[in-house]
């Protein structure tokens, strides 16, 4: 069977380049259909590679002529045929996942693991370095902290790690959990009982879960408590065992709350706490339990804190503005 994809120093300059045979890297595809894929919609793909990585790329039918210095043309080449092996996995190959290949591959020689997870919904793939530790440090590790700004996947990753842990036997349950801390409106004045109280505050959990999850898994599994979604309060007390245990929005855990959480670990469990302590909505004056555990745990053996910062945003290229413009004003994160 013939490769997928094969590479040759062919072709020609576009017209009025400057550049010689010797710059022109060729790609030949053998699937036309996948090959639109990976370019995406008016060859948006093609773009942002071009973009990031300071090279020309020219479709030529079943082929892709990519124009640049050695190092530009290497780089690009390996994205390119790493996304166009995702689409024929049939997998989607959307902005974020070009731009996920790229952040990969200028990684490519740090050594750092890339990560993928799979679920019954989906394959999904680290985008950053950092993103690739993470699912590493998961794996390898029984208390993981992940800890940084909004929008660089530390709960979605987490959760699709416990949804991969459970499909694959090595967990009987998955714990997820938030602290449910009023940021402008008081629990109180929200109708219903407390479950429709505390459903807003823990919407992202369920959303995380529903895109690594078929829908109807998810419902059974919440109907058989094999998955169980509640507010910090109702661990007190408790024992997990056998058990994938998620803690959300940790920086709004006191320091007593994240010492009950974090003892309520059990035999066969693991545990991933994550927050971003830029974002505390605790009363003046009370200190963050995130923090202080990071702190306090650094160095203890089968923990492992991961640091995410403003470079692993991967939700939308504002977000990283925004969360940069915030920085500047305030670079001393609020303790």
């Amino acid at each position: 069977m013939n490769p997928p994809i094969t590479a040759a120093q062919l072709g020609s300059p576009k017209s009025g380049s400057r550049q010689d045979d010797s710059n022109i890297l060729t790609l030949s595809f053998d699937d036309n259909r996948l090959l639109s894929l990976l370019c995406g919609e008016h060859d948006e793909n093609l773009a942002i590679i071009e973009h990031r990585l300071n090279v020309d790329i020219t479709p030529r039918g079943n082929r892709l002529a990519v124009r640049g210095t050695d190092s530009g043309r290497d780089s690009a080449r390996d994205v390119l045929m790493s996304l166009y092996n995702r689409a024929r996995r049939g997998l989607d190959v959307t902005k974020g996942e070009v731009e996920g290949a790229i952040r990969m591959r200028e990684a490519a020689d740090t050594n750092i693991p890339s990560g993928a997870i799979r679920t019954r919904r989906k394959l999904v793939m680290a985008r950053t370095p950092t993103q690739g530790t993470y699912i590493e440090a998961i794996r390898k590790h029984e208390l993981v902290f992940g800890v940084g700004p909004a929008g660089t996947g530390k709960t979605y990753l987490a959760v699709a790690c416990a949804a991969e842990a459970l499909m694959n036997g090595e967990v009987d349950r998955i714990v997820l959990s938030r602290p449910a801390v009023e940021a402008g409106e008081r629990l109180g004045f929200l109708p219903g009982d407390m479950k429709e109280k505390v459903d807003p505050y823990l919407r992202p959990l369920y959303d995380a879960l529903y895109d690594v999850m078929p829908a109807s898994l998810v419902t059974k599994g919440i109907a058989e408590n094999q998955i169980e979604i509640a507010p910090l309060a109702f661990m007190r007390g408790r024992t997990l065992a056998g058990a994938f245990v998620i803690l959300d929005e940790a920086q709004n855990t006191t320091p007593q709350q994240m010492k009950m959480f974090l003892t309520r670990l059990g035999e066969g469990s693991r545990m991933v706490v994550t927050g971003d302590p830029t974002q505390i909505d605790l009363p003046s004056g009370i200190s963050s339990g995130l923090s202080e555990a990071v702190t306090v745990l650094k160095g203890v053996s089968g923990i492992e804190t991961v640091m995410f910062k403003n470079a692993d945003i991967v939700r939308h290229p504002l977000v990283g503005r925004i969360v940069a413009a915030y920085d500047k004003k305030a670079p001393k994160p609020a303790k």
